[in-house]
């Protein structure tokens, strides 16, 4: 190799930092640093400034709908906001959303507080006819699912108020399988000698039956024919 051939590919080289790195390296790896989400110090580009409105808007919704599709539990409005830009309306976001699922299987939902994706109910049919995905999912017992309504309708409620009403003593048993399964959870302590605690329901009850609250329990018709 001739002596000016060298010195012309050594100018080309990058220069090289004193750890050993060139420029070059450096700054492919801060680029690829904040494009990938695993990095510690990744922050997410919210904004979109460097895409047109539309193309803005439609990566929003994309978001949005994988935030969901991802969940197992509704996602409040407050967390969907942390991926769309600042002044992004999550509201319109999620209507247009729901005007483009009208002809999918699915659809969004807006279930205790927060959104979700949920089957929609002209095909339960085929999933069950599929797998039965639903008995997979909640394994009740119809005593489990007994006190499990009960307690939605009575809460707050303890051991004692539950056996006034089944007649008999409630296990702690089918009590933990029910605490277990996040559809219950320890209350305020009973006005009762001893101040026992009560039970309440939690948030994945209303997930389960689709609730956007406690208000929305259907009423019930008690023998007399008055409802409560």
């Amino acid at each position: 190799m001739s002596t000016a051939t060298a010195n012309q590919m050594a100018e080309q080289r990058p220069s090289r930092t004193d750890e050993g790195q060139t420029h070059d390296e450096d700054r492919l790896h801060d680029e690829n640093r904040s494009r990938d989400p695993c990095a510690h110090d990744y922050v997410l580009d919210r904004e979109l400034v460097e895409l047109p409105a539309d193309l803005r808007w439609r990566e929003w919704m994309g978001r949005i709908e994988a935030v969901l599709f991802a969940s197992a539990l509704p996602v409040s409005r407050e967390d969907l906001a942390r991926v769309v830009g600042q002044g992004a309306s999550v509201d319109l976001l999620l209507d247009d959303i729901q005007a483009e699922l009208k002809p999918r299987p699915y659809e969004l939902v807006k279930v205790a507080g927060g959104w979700m994706l949920r089957t929609k109910a002209q095909f339960a049919e085929a999933i069950k006819a599929a797998a039965d995905l639903g008995k997979q999912k909640s394994g009740f017992s119809e005593m489990e699912m007994a006190v499990l309504c009960t307690i939605a309708y009575h809460q707050p409620i303890d051991r004692a108020g539950l056996a006034d009403i089944f007649g008999k003593e409630i296990s702690r048993d089918l009590l933990s399988r029910l605490r277990y399964k996040d559809l219950i959870a320890t209350g305020p302590r009973a006005p009762r000698p001893g101040a026992p605690h009560t039970f309440v329901t939690m948030p994945e009850f209303l997930t389960m039956f689709d609730l956007q609250s406690l208000r929305d329990l259907p009423e019930l018709k008690l023998k007399d024919g008055v409802s409560t």
